[in-house]
Order: structure tokens, then sequence, then C-alpha cells
């Protein structure tokens, strides 16, 4: 669901045909519109939730050391080892960040939906038209993604 409320980024969400697109929806919206209130929603989101980022080490592991002997009975121990924890970061605000925009864009008359894309066949039967106009949605509904970034909602 993460996705979803990060409309902004949903072009990138589709990165393989087997993505779903995930966005706010509002029949009868102008995609121009949508975007716009989504940007206006996820500037105030960082505005009450700003970026919180936070520097954090997973646990260190030890690796015990081995005892080998050879064929004449001497044996050799090796010392053990401390491999060190990965560094990572976190924003510890997205979460709250992440329901400040779902709430703006609830209040704005939103709900996220996810489409998954449409099958090959269903492809080829329709004229490829980017959707300017947020259509009505059925089960059957799924989009088509284009070259340029934009996409179709297709609902057969």
């Amino acid at each position: 669901m993460k996705t979803v409320l990060r409309f902004g980024l949903f072009v990138s969400v589709l990165t393989g045909c087997s993505s779903p697109l995930s966005l706010y929806y509002r029949e009868g919206v102008p995609v121009s519109r949508l975007q716009a209130e989504t940007t206006d929603c996820q500037v105030k989101a960082l505005k009450d939730a700003p970026v919180a980022n936070q520097v954090r080490q997973t646990a260190p592991i030890y690796y015990p050391g081995r005892t080998r002997c050879d064929s004449a009975g001497r044996c050799y121990t090796t010392p053990g080892w401390w491999e060190p924890g990965r560094v990572y970061s976190v924003d510890v605000n997205q979460g709250l960040r992440n329901q400040v925009e779902a709430q703006c864009m609830a209040a704005k008359g939103y709900r996220p939906v996810s489409l998954p894309a449409c099958k090959q066949d269903v492809k080829s039967q329709v004229p490829p038209r980017r959707t300017t106009t947020l259509p009505p949605l059925s089960p059957n509904s799924c989009f088509v993604k284009y070259d340029d970034g934009s996409f179709q909602i297709v609902t057969p």
C-alpha cells in the first residue's frame, strides 16, 4: 500500500509488465488534476511529517575459530572474528507521512486503487489512447503502460 501513497512515483513502479498500477482514484477527475492534488498532499505531508533519518546498524556476527589437525596429529587453531553489522538509515517519519498524504487525498474524495496490467489479448483489442480522465472502474479493469510513462485504463 506504500506505493499507492506515493502517486508521484507511480510511473517508476511501472517498470515491469506485471507490476500493478497504484494510484489515487476518483471517477471523472482529469489525470492532470489528480497529479496536482497528489503533489499538494505530498507537500503538506512533507511539511507535517518531515524526513527524519536515523542511522542504524544490524547486529554484528561472530565467527568462531576453527581447529584443524594434520595427519601427524598437529593441530592448529585459527582465531575467531567479528563481522560488523550493516549500517543503514531509516526515515522514521515515512509511515506518518504516508498517513498524512492518504488522509489529505481522502479529504479530497480520492481512494487508493491498484490495477493489474492488461493481458496481451486485451491490449491488442484496444486502440492506444492514454487516459486523460479517470474512467469508471469494474472488477475487470486493467491498464496498459506506454513508453512515455503514460497509461491507459481499460475496462473490458
